[in-house]
């Protein structure tokens, strides 16, 4: 009985792992789970992944004024850019999650290497399950990871009670305007991604619209680097090279979508 009680443990662990896998790469505009070992190397020249954390810094700026007394949670933080650089603006505390080792690793060198370890936390960990530990927080961040919990209403209704009074949440993604023909699979219209940031008690105060020269001149940087990098993961791993081209592929497409398609906006969220 106990050993096949360690072993249903195990696979349901393993199962979970999967999962949390599957959902990181779907986030990095991958399809393919296999994709989620080499991230770190494909990644290794962008310290910045998806989220704006200078126009994020702006947005905590205005709307607090005590700043030294907040406490920021990054769900999905990448390599810490955002908890890093507002560690360093306002002296305040930070906590960072992501599920990939290596990107924490380096979200712990970045900050001290801004000499603020001692007010950021970077840990590794699946965002779904670490939040039920969490305590509450001045500002949550969803820095382009998309709704991790669901859809926005379920991600925001459980994010909330995360939420310190007067506290806000943060939402960098894309939204595809009412009147546009286009659609896309992950990306919502702007009235469904609003009736559903409404319907979770939530509501809408700031909508930062990034142009789309700054999307594009960014897109370029950082498609540039990650180019590079899975052309030499090809010379590694000539077996995977599918893989690698076609993440190249999607990333291009991606690309193409956030600057042709959609309306790429930083959401500042509030309780009604």
């Amino acid at each position: 009985m106990s050993f096949s009680f360690e072993c249903k443990h195990e696979s349901e662990i393993k199962a979970q792992m999967k999962s949390v896998e599957l959902s990181v790469v779907t986030a990095m505009d991958g399809v393919d789970q296999e994709l989620f070992p080499y991230l770190p190397f494909i990644f290794q020249d962008v310290w910045e992944i998806g989220s704006d954390s200078e126009t994020i810094i702006k947005i905590i700026g205005r709307h607090f004024k005590r700043h030294e007394h907040l406490e920021i949670l990054d769900a999905g933080c990448g390599k810490g850019a955002v908890c890093v650089k507002a560690a360093r603006s306002f002296k305040c505390k930070c906590h960072g999650i992501d599920a990939v080792p290596e990107f924490i690793s380096f979200a712990r060198e970045k900050a001290a290497e801004f000499k603020v370890e001692r007010l950021c936390e970077f840990e590794v960990g699946d965002i779904r399950e670490k939040i039920k530990e969490s305590n509450t927080y001045d500002v949550i961040v969803l820095g382009a990871i998309g709704p991790v919990f669901g859809d926005y209403f379920e991600t925001l209704s459980i994010l909330s009670k995360h939420l310190n009074d007067s506290g806000m949440i943060i939402i960098d993604d894309g939204y595809i305007d009412d009147d546009s023909d286009y659609a896309h699979p992950f990306i919502l219209k702007k009235q469904v991604l609003l009736r559903q940031i409404n319907t979770s008690g939530m509501r809408l105060v700031e909508n930062n619209v990034i142009k789309r020269e700054s999307v594009g001149d960014s897109n370029d940087a950082i498609l540039k680097n990650l180019r590079r990098r899975c052309v030499e993961l090809i010379e590694r791993h000539p077996g995977k090279k599918d893989l690698f081209e076609g993440y190249i592929r999607r990333q291009e497409a991606e690309s193409d979508v956030l600057e042709n398609k959609v309306v790429c906006s930083i959401l500042v969220l509030k309780e009604c």
